[in-house]
């Protein structure tokens, strides 16, 4: 029965991997994009909900500390680790501004939002990446399924097309793990 549930397992993992492979130009894109944000003097943001609130952090924590390279530090924020602001702001204006509210005191224009939602129907990822577009903030999209609501609203969609959160979620973290790698190599 386990041997089943582990095989049937490794194989979504395995479609869900591979369909990766089909983003290369897309990766390349994002990564052109951290670059020409970085260059510029701007700051990336990263945002998501659950496990991929956990990928935000950890994908900020790359960026501004390094991968695998010994490297200069960038300016990169996770949205969802001020807990203070987190707890104020959904209190005082609702949990769809969690990360708009911030994303609106902290960026500026030319900047980067890497908005990460695995069912592309979040209305908080929703509220951010739209108070992006108003502050001419650029957008990233990391999401699943079809991409939601989300991959029509981006400037740039990377769309795990699996159906389970845990297989996007581990498809998400490599997709990240790759943009830090393409990032650090050199251009």
């Amino acid at each position: 029965m386990s041997l089943n549930r582990i095989e049937s397992a490794l194989e979504e993992h395995g479609q869900a991997v591979a369909s990766v492979l089909a983003m290369a130009d897309a990766l390349d894109d994002c990564v052109a994009r951290m670059r020409s944000v970085f260059a510029s003097g701007g700051c990336l943001f990263v945002c998501g909900n659950g496990g991929s609130a956990a990928d935000a952090q950890h994908f900020a924590a790359e960026l501004t500390g390094r991968f695998e390279r010994e490297r200069r530090g960038y300016p990169a924020v996770a949205l969802t680790t001020d807990t203070s602001a987190l707890t104020a702001i959904g209190n005082d204006f609702g949990f769809e501004s969690i990360f708009s509210r911030q994303l609106h005191a902290l960026g500026q224009p030319g900047d980067l939002l890497i908005a990460i939602s695995t069912s592309g129907q979040s209305p908080n990822i929703v509220q951010a990446v739209e108070l992006a577009r108003t502050q001419r903030i650029q957008t990233v999209g990391l999401l699943g399924r079809n991409g939601g609501h989300l991959a029509g609203m981006v400037d740039l969609a990377l769309i795990v097309a699996a159906e389970r959160t845990a297989r996007i979620q581990e498809a998400h973290i490599l997709i990240l793990h790759l943009l830090c790698e393409l990032f650090e190599a050199p251009a």
